[in-house]
Parts: structure tokens; sequence; C-alpha cells
């Protein structure tokens, strides 16, 4: 029983790596836009299709394949910006909210037209590392430990680069940032483009362990919510803690009930959060 319980938590960590940077991508837009992007889990659908075209069409490694899911993710995300976002920014919130519901509906519809909702998987395999009585999927290791190296690049990004700087300041106080002279359009443009780069990226990780269709993104687009709210919506590095949060939870609690008592516990959590401390556990309290 102990080892089972040592498995699933070492398996839930990895997985809550994972979804702590899909999560980053959802609650970095909040944080310097405050735009809540509802094409996010369209754009983690994406990331899977993208790596598994490379993969099957390419023959490209999945993991040199997610640099260029990178890259598009970032272009694709500040050209978005550019056609639908930008000319909603200012406007009420339900006009980003429909504007991004809007992204959603297309892409599912092109994806479904596209490549059905038949399971896709990508057949690629690492082998497996045993810890005493405990095995762990070496693809599942790699995706946690690239989701951490994102998350260093992503905090350096933010704090020791100049155009990190900006978007912090942007998302401070994006008047007085204009008077400093920083470039704001662009600078939202960027933070767009990252925050749909890294639900791609997430997206490609995913591809590599669990089987997706073109909808498969929406589950990934509700367990980012509740990871954001946990850690603090406009917090990055908060929702790499929730997203550890919600793994341990989808690890452990399938060794003591059904799996289908999962979402439930996580939007039980969810309501918790909201209803005791509504900045999540890593926001700042008001």
């Amino acid at each position: 029983m102990i080892s089972a319980l040592s498995a699933s938590l070492i398996d839930g960590l990895m997985i809550g790596l994972v979804y702590g940077i899909a999560a980053m991508g959802l609650t970095l837009i909040w944080g310097v836009m405050r735009v809540i992007n509802l094409a996010h889990g369209a754009i983690i659908a994406l990331g899977m299709f993208g790596i598994y075209l490379l993969f099957t069409n390419l023959g490209l490694n999945p993991y040199l394949g997610l640099l260029v899911v990178a890259v598009a993710g970032l272009l694709g995300g500040m050209l978005l910006y550019q056609l639908t976002i930008r000319r909603v920014i200012n406007a009420p919130y339900l006009s980003t909210l429909l504007a991004t519901f809007a992204i959603n509906m297309i892409i599912i519809g092109l994806g479904t037209a596209a490549f059905s909702t038949s399971p896709r998987n990508v057949d690629f395999t690492l082998g497996s590392t045993n810890l005493g009585e405990i095995t762990i999927l070496n693809t599942r290791l790699v995706a946690a430990l690239a989701a951490l190296g994102i998350t260093i690049g992503l905090y350096l990004f933010l704090f020791r680069t100049r155009p990190g700087k900006y978007v912090r300041a942007v998302a401070n106080n994006r008047t007085a940032a204009e008077l400093m002279g920083i470039p704001s359009s662009r600078i939202l443009a960027l933070s767009f483009g990252i925050g749909v780069m890294l639900a791609a990226v997430a997206g490609a990780l995913i591809a590599t362990f669990f089987p997706f269709t073109i909808l498969s993104g929406d589950p990934y687009q509700l367990k980012s919510f509740v990871i954001g709210v946990l850690g603090g919506l406009g917090n990055p590095l908060g929702a790499l803690v929730g997203g550890l949060i919600l793994g341990v939870l989808e690890g452990i609690v399938p060794n003591f009930m059904p799996n289908t008592w999962v979402p439930v516990l996580e939007f039980m959590l969810f309501v918790l959060i909201l209803l005791v401390r509504p900045s999540g556990l890593f926001g700042a309290k008001r």
C-alpha cells in the first residue's frame, strides 16, 4: 500500500508540473491584461496535434518538436492578439470573453473538420525507471523536467530581462508604464503570445503520455482555472504550486475512491478557495 501511494504521489507530482505550465499561460494573460482566455483549452489541443503531426508526418523527435510548437505558439499568439484581442482589450470583460470564446469555437470547428474526433496518440516511448518497487515512466519524467525548466525560464525572463520587466510594469499599471515610454501594445502582444505558447507546450507534453482528440483541451482548461484560482490569478509561479497540488490530488484520490470523484473534489476545492481566500493561496490579501 505504501509503495502504491508513493508511486501515485510521484506520478501526481510529475503530471502536476505539466498542469502548472498550462495554468501559467492562463494566469499570465489574466495578470497582464485582465483577459480570461476561453480559447485556452483549444490551444492546448492544438499543441497536442502539433506535436503529433510533427512526429507522425515528419518523424521529428517529440522533444525537438516541442521547440517548433513553442515558437509557433508564441508567434501565433502574438498574431491572434493583433487580429482580435487588441480590438476589444479596453472594452467590457464580456467583449473579451466573447472574442476568446469565438476563437475557441473556430479552432474546434476547424480541428474537427480536419482531424475528426477520433482519439490519436504519439506512439513514442522512453521506457521506464525503477526505484525499488516504484516504476516511473520516463516520458512523464522528461515532461516534468521540461515543465520545471520552462518555469525557471519564465521566472528569469520576467525578473532578469528588460522585456520581462516591461511585462510586469504593464501588468501593475499600464497607464504609468506608457508614460514611462514602455510600448504597452507590443508588450501586451508579447504577453498574450507567451500565454498561448505555454498552453501549446503543455498540450504537446501531455500528448506524449495521454491519448487525445481536438476536444481534449476542455478538461485541461477547467483544471487551469482551478489551478489559477488555487495559486492566485495573475501569479504564474503560484500556478506551478497549484498544479502540483492538483496533480497530487489526482494521484492520491484514486487509491481510496473511484476516479469519478476526482473532478468533484477538484471543484469542491475550487469553490472552497473562492469562499475562504478568493485571491488564492499565493495572491495578495485584499
